[in-house]
């Protein structure tokens, strides 16, 4: 629960932040030796191993990462980051929704909720078109080489590698 800039309380919508993780987590699969585990991988995110599988299954299904089994096995890329863009893994999360704002559909007959319905499903399509447009421009060697620019402004090491 949130409080608003008047000190209302109101409910917090929860954000999906799969896209923001699996694009953290690629990057740091594509700099480490050999393949990543769902346990590291669990642990970078604070999360659940069986949470990461069923993650990683969708970009597997999409042929972005491929699972080996056995002692030393885990997850690897099976393409170049270069090959991958943001639009790539939002679509292999199975496209979840970009906002939690919708239209209300109580009253359908009513001619002033068909206008209002009409406006902000407009407005809704056209900030869709214009984010689907940019994730698909980016692509996570673009995130990574802020990144190493990022890196090379600091003496620190990352503290979210996976280990």
């Amino acid at each position: 629960m949130a409080i608003d800039h008047t000190g209302t309380r109101k409910l917090e919508m929860r954000r999906d932040s799969r896209l923001s993780r699996m694009l953290h987590v690629l990057i740091h699969m594509d700099r480490i030796e050999g393949a990543a585990t769902s346990d590291q991988i669990a642990q970078m995110l604070g999360t659940n191993p069986v949470v990461v599988r069923r993650t990683m299954a969708g970009l597997r299904d999409d042929g972005y990462v491929h699972s080996e089994k056995g002692h030393g096995g885990g997850w690897v890329l099976t393409r170049p980051l270069s090959e991958i863009t943001m639009l790539d893994i939002h679509r292999a999360l199975g496209n979840p929704g970009f906002f939690a704002v919708g239209v209300a559909i109580d009253h359908p007959e009513c001619l002033v909720e068909q206008a209002v319905n009409s406006a902000l499903g407009s407005a809704f399509e056209a900030a869709e078109n214009l984010l689907i447009g940019k994730f698909a421009a980016v692509t996570l060697a673009d995130l990574a080489d802020d990144f190493d620019q990022r890196m090379a402004q600091i003496t620190a090491e990352p503290n979210c590698e996976l280990t």
